[in-house]
């Protein structure tokens, strides 16, 4: 048995928790107040998974719920105090090796109006799938882009920096023309 790779983020009133398990059965979440505990069996041969995280804060265990995709297992716990945020998810300092932080969901939600959250406040099937999906749409954007970018960068660079096309600033080469006469010095 082993941990399952998770990502997490944190929300004005929930702390979400997505595990990484693709074809998932026989899932298992337990809520507490102060850890909860997750377990499932993954893929084509059968990986059993386990983890068990001693959280930051409290939460609420009747508020908090689970979704399973079949990429994944998002949870979504409910803070038991609204409006305080997390700085890590687990009660330990320790990096743990199958943790890490999902920073295409990761907002600054502390400079936010409430109108702006209220999206997230409800767990229902339909936000979830949302966003669950949205991250994945924002993921694939962000590398076309950057990839996009690179391209264009790389292309410039290779054009050289006074390299300009016949009569792309006619101004500018009349102006500093090389077929002119220096003055004198004096």
């Amino acid at each position: 048995m082993q941990p399952a790779t998770a990502k997490w983020y944190d929300r004005r009133d929930s702390v979400f928790v997505d595990f990484c398990v693709e074809d998932s059965k026989d899932v298992q979440v337990k809520f507490d107040k102060s850890k909860f505990e997750f377990s499932c069996v993954s893929g084509t041969d059968n990986m059993k998974h386990q983890n068990t995280v001693d959280l930051f804060g409290e939460i609420d265990p009747k508020g908090s719920k689970h979704r399973r995709t079949d990429r994944s297992v998002l949870c979504c716990l409910r803070k038991a105090e609204a409006g305080k945020s997390w700085p890590r998810l687990t009660k330990d300092k320790t990096k743990n090796n199958w943790l890490s932080v999902d920073f295409n969901n990761w907002k600054d939600w502390e400079d936010d109006s409430d109108e702006d959250l209220s999206s997230f406040d409800k767990f229902s099937e339909v936000s979830m799938l949302n966003l669950h999906s949205s991250s994945v749409r924002i993921s694939s954007f962000t590398v076309v882009l950057i990839v996009v970018s690179c391209a264009f960068l790389q292309m410039m660079n290779s054009m050289g920096g006074d390299d300009l096309p016949d009569g792309a600033d006619e101004e500018h080469d009349s102006a500093d023309s090389d077929d002119e006469k220096m003055p004198d010095l004096e």
